[in-house]
């Protein structure tokens, strides 16, 4: 699987933890978890498969690939949120607001590093750093109830896989080293 496609992946399951963190915040927390455990688990074998399934075209082109980390680990977050949900719970705020903290900065940097390719607009760094200061408070100052988190760390998860996507579709490089500008619609005038 191509790099670009894994990241679409991993966003899209970002934005499908972040709706049901807002949609069902009341839900059993157990259910919650082992859901996001399997969001995390898809991904990351997915990742696996694709690695192990190209080795052999691989290894005849002479091309060396890095093995996925991100994937294992992503596996193996999954299946220990699906084993062992009750002593995630207890962690889940301080885990999930690391998580922002990376993605922010993750997002940040990677927007940095597109304006050596193409302008990357100020506002652009508006949403990753709402994720930053939105990971760090839920670090410094853990929620009582179960459900305020559950939406805050929703919407965070929301709006970092669009920013995400958007970064992926807008400041993606094509294989001559350009950027691919992309947009939904092109309009066209006629003439």
């Amino acid at each position: 699987m191509k790099p670009f496609n894994y990241a679409v992946i991993s966003s899209l399951c970002a934005l499908i933890i972040g709706v049901l963190l807002i949609v069902w915040p009341d839900v059993a927390v157990n259910y919650l978890v082992i859901t996001v455990g399997i969001l995390f688990l898809l991904p990351g074998l997915l990742g696996l498969f694709s690695y192990f399934a190209s080795a052999g075209k691989r290894r005849e082109a002479g091309i060396r690939q890095a093995f996925p980390v991100i994937a294992l680990g992503s596996s193996l977050f999954g299946l220990w949120l699906m084993i062992m949900p009750e002593f995630f719970i207890g962690i889940l705020m301080y885990v999930l607001g690391v998580l922002l903290v990376l993605g922010g900065i993750s997002q940040l940097v990677n927007f940095a590093s597109a304006r050596a390719y193409i302008p990357v607009p100020a506002g652009v760094y508006v949403l990753p750093s709402a994720i930053l200061v939105t990971g760090i408070v839920v670090l410094f100052n853990p929620f009582q109830a179960a459900t305020v988190p559950f939406i805050v760390l929703g919407a965070a998860s929301v709006v970092y896989a669009l920013t995400d996507l958007f970064r992926l579709l807008r400041f993606r490089r094509k294989r001559n080293g350009q950027i691919e500008d992309i947009t939904p619609i092109e309009e066209t005038k006629e003439e």
